[in-house]
């Protein structure tokens, strides 16, 4: 591992005068992980119906990639560090447009299981690979700069996808969203050749025993764990819908994939404004703000409730559920923050790590909330955001105790 270096000479270096080109490509790989998830919500009850399964069933392949994208992030950052970026994620691009032609080729939900593993795997590489790109070519300003833009770039993924998603249902079928994601996959496997290379200028030593005691650390400190689930729960907000919604407006309210995909649209755009308004209140007491965003959410989802008893249809659904989304996105911003702060010499560990167990706490926690609350009507939609929303108010609280606890023993 040590003779990395020494082997420089033979790899493909980034060409100076491809930076440009090469930065841009980084940044249209950053969606990639909302593309792989979102495009094909639209098309989940036609799956389920071709595919002779049950809703819950086709739901899985959501999970499954959640589960295989957050665990991989979790030493995907060791690997790149050890290994280098340009090869793994070139490779990964592949392996993943192989695998999305596989699921656009089969009707075996247990071959789409695995594929969609791979998939998660795959696009983990490659994201964590991207990210690390702008850290090796920049520095300063410049990279404070880009570093700002990437939650931005990355919700495009989750706000186009499902509008595109819907049309090629409604056109082609729900495998052509999977042909879509293998071209797309093709194209930027075929830009990054061309045009990117390794950025890495020194190959760490990769030492699992290292990393398990900095990630030990971190998972022991309370206040850094109860954040990632607060981060889950927000999240998986977003995900119940995307896993219940189309099902709700394609069955519930017989309406078509088209409408799902814009559904799924605009709901992206509330989780945008929710992180703005995140940046915007930045400086804003702590605790105060996110008491106050809770105490919204309550009212928001608790009048979605009592409405449904009086008016059930796609406005009203869209309407309440953008409210509770902006809620969600502004909790996810100010905790996504509020986790790294904690462990600022290991940034970039501590944001893998949060990353990764957060993906994997929202694959579990909206699999099981659906399984509870099936994809049935607005009623389950709306009972399954009080859950989360109570149980968040619950964490936070906790957290809230546990940091005043340790001002007291500061003091």
């Amino acid at each position: 591992m040590n003779n990395f270096p020494a082997t420089l000479d033979t790899i493909k270096t980034l060409k100076p005068q491809h930076q440009g080109i090469s930065t841009i490509l980084a940044f249209a790989l950053i969606p990639l992980s909302g593309f792989a998830t979102d495009i094909y919500i639209p098309s989940l009850p036609t799956m389920a119906a071709t595919m002779q399964v049950s809703s819950l069933q086709v739901q899985l392949t959501l999970s499954l990639f959640l589960i295989s994208y957050g665990i991989s992030q979790l030493f995907i950052g060791s690997i790149v560090d050890s290994f280098g970026r340009y090869k793994l994620s070139l490779i990964c691009l592949l392996i993943f447009a192989a695998a999305s032609i596989v699921i656009a080729n089969t009707h075996n939900i247990y071959l789409i299981y695995f594929m969609r593993i791979i998939h998660g795997f795959t696009v983990a590489t490659v994201i964590v690979a991207k990210r690390a790109y702008f850290v090796d070519v920049f520095s300063g300003d410049q990279l404070k700069h880009y570093l700002s833009l990437f939650s931005i770039i990355w919700s495009t993924g989750p706000i186009v996808a499902p509008f595109v998603g819907g049309y090629l249902q409604a056109s082609f079928g729900w495998e052509s969203n999977f042909y879509l994601l293998a071209g797309l996959a093709l194209v930027m496997a075929a830009l990054e050749y061309i045009y990117s290379g390794e950025t890495l200028k020194h190959f760490s030593e990769f030492s699992l025993r290292k990393i398990l005691s900095v990630y030990t650390e971190m998972i022991g400190t309370l206040n850094f764990s109860l954040g990632i689930v607060m981060l889950g729960l927000a999240y998986s907000m977003v995900m119940i819908y995307n896993m219940t919604g189309p099902f709700i407006i394609e069955h519930h309210l017989e309406l078509s994939p088209i409408i799902a995909g814009y559904s799924s649209l605009i709901l992206g755009f509330a989780w945008m404004v929710g992180g703005f308004i995140g940046k915007a209140t930045i400086n804003h007491p702590f605790f105060r703000k996110m008491a106050a965003n809770l105490v919204f959410q309550m009212v928001f989802i608790i009048s979605m409730m009592i409405s449904i008893n009086f008016i059930s249809n796609l406005y009203s659904l869209i309407f309440f559920a953008f409210l509770v989304h902006i809620t969600a996105g502004y909790i996810f911003n100010n905790y996504f923050t509020y986790c790294l702060s904690l462990f600022p010499k290991n940034a970039g560990i501590a944001s893998g790590l949060t990353g990764g167990i957060t993906y994997v706490i929202v694959s579990f926690l909206s699999y099981s909330v659906i399984s509870i609350l099936p994809a049935k009507d607005d009623v389950n939609l709306s009972e399954s955001y009080l859950m989360l929303s109570i149980a968040s108010a619950v964490i936070m609280a906790i957290i809230y105790k546990l940091s005043k606890k340790q001002q007291l023993t500061s003091v």
